[in-house]
């Protein structure tokens, strides 16, 4: 079975194809990394098994949803003790706005992605959730005005 980080060339192209297409037939899948269906898919139960792939979801555009707002937020916590981080992380898990949050090297201690209907909700959210947390030295927020490259796919 697969470790992670430990994926052969063969893993990492089932991998890929399933990142573009989840929704792919075993047998398409098989065909797609040049392998015959059975082993095809011990490989794909093997990543599964493995937390390698995590699950599968639909992608969906987020306009059409009703949020029309991306904002991603740098956060500088005051203290870097266990108690201000846990609180921190915890209460970021929370909340259902923030698509990712990423520990940062440099100014930020955090980066959130953040999707909301509009900049009302964003005030909404900065005012009655993130500040709310305690314990914050600063937000810093930058609006996304458009999407160049939005990758489904890691390279392989």
């Amino acid at each position: 079975m697969p470790r992670m980080g430990n994926l052969d060339n063969k893993d990492r192209q089932i991998i890929r194809a399933l990142q573009r297409n989840g929704r792919i037939t075993n047998q398409d899948l098989a065909e797609a990394v040049s392998l015959s269906p059975s082993p095809c898919l011990r490989r794909v139960k093997n990543l599964e098994k493995a937390g390698i792939i995590r699950g599968y979801s639909a992608r969906v555009d987020a306009k059409a949803y009703g949020l029309a707002v991306t904002a991603f937020v740098n956060v500088r916590l005051e203290r870097h003790d266990e108690d201000t981080v846990n609180r921190f992380e915890g209460e970021v898990m929370r909340m259902d706005e923030v698509l990712d949050c990423h520990v940062m090297a440099g100014q930020a201690d955090y980066q959130l992605r953040v999707a909301v209907a509009d900049l009302e909700r964003y005030e909404h959210f900065v005012r009655d959730r993130l500040q709310r947390i305690g314990g914050l030295a600063s937000i810093d927020t930058r609006f996304a005005y458009g999407v160049v490259k939005e990758a489904a796919a890691f390279p392989i």
